[in-house]
Order: C-alpha cells, then structure tokens, then sequence
C-alpha cells in the first residue's frame, strides 16, 4: 500500500525535525533559541516537495495545492509535537520542561501539556505561513485565469 504523498512528505518533515533537534541535544545547543527557529526548513522542504509532486502530476487547482501544502505540514508539526511530548516524558515530564522552557516566555512553571499545546498552536501558524508562502511562490506555474 502506498503512502498519500502527504503523509509520506509529513513523516519526512518529522523526520528531520526530530533527528535537528535530538543533535541539538547532544551538541548542547539546544539552549540557543535562534537555532530553534531553523526547523521551519524542514516544514518548507517537506512542503515543496508535495507541490512539486501535484505538478508533475498535473494537479494546478490552486485550493487543492494549497490544502496539500496546508496537510503536509500540519501532519509533520502533529508528529513532532506528539514526539516531542513522548521525548519530554521520556526525559522526567514536568522536571525537564523547567530545563527547555527556560528560553521560552512562560508565566509560572508549565507543564508538558500546556508547553506542547503552545508549541502545536506556533506550529499550526507557521504551517499556515508555509504553505501560504510556498503557494505565492508557485503562483507562476498556475495557468492563467
């Protein structure tokens, strides 16, 4: 059975996140917040890369494209948020967010739950801004209306 192309691009999305931020951990990077930010390449590729196969299928409707952009993200940002979570518990739970929230703007001590609810709701934006993004870029490749 073959994956949706989705779902496929998705899991490579979560892929890549989750392999980024696990050497980020082990080169002790992982406290530089800047460096956090380099996972939307992972989003963008992942992304693109559905595009590219709806054109050369010849899928150019403009909504369909742009949801297949919108789906292929929000799969990889649900994956790695859910890896996250299992990561986070696998860590110690609520002890080790006091470690990776020290970088983020929280009020209070967060909890796992309320620290990946705040990172799907970043993730659900950014997959927006993705495929938004990418679908002005492939504009072009659209016929004319």
């Amino acid at each position: 059975m073959k994956l949706p192309k989705e779902l496929y691009n998705g899991i490579i999305i979560f892929i890549g996140i989750g392999l980024y931020f696990l050497l980020m951990e082990v080169l002790n990077l992982s406290n530089l917040f800047y460096l956090r930010l380099l996972n939307i390449v992972f989003v963008y590729y992942g992304a693109n890369k559905t595009l590219k196969s709806n054109f050369l299928e010849g899928k150019n409707l403009f909504s369909h494209n742009a949801i297949s952009a919108f789906l292929t993200s929000i799969i990889g940002i649900f994956l790695s948020i859910a890896g996250l979570l299992a990561y986070i518990y696998a860590k110690g739970g609520d002890s080790y967010i006091q470690n990776l929230s020290e970088t983020f703007l929280f009020v209070g001590t967060p909890t796992a739950v309320t620290y990946t609810i705040t990172l799907l709701i970043e993730g659900i934006v950014s997959a927006l801004i993705v495929a938004f993004s990418l679908m002005l870029y492939w504009k072009e490749k659209y016929p004319a209306d």
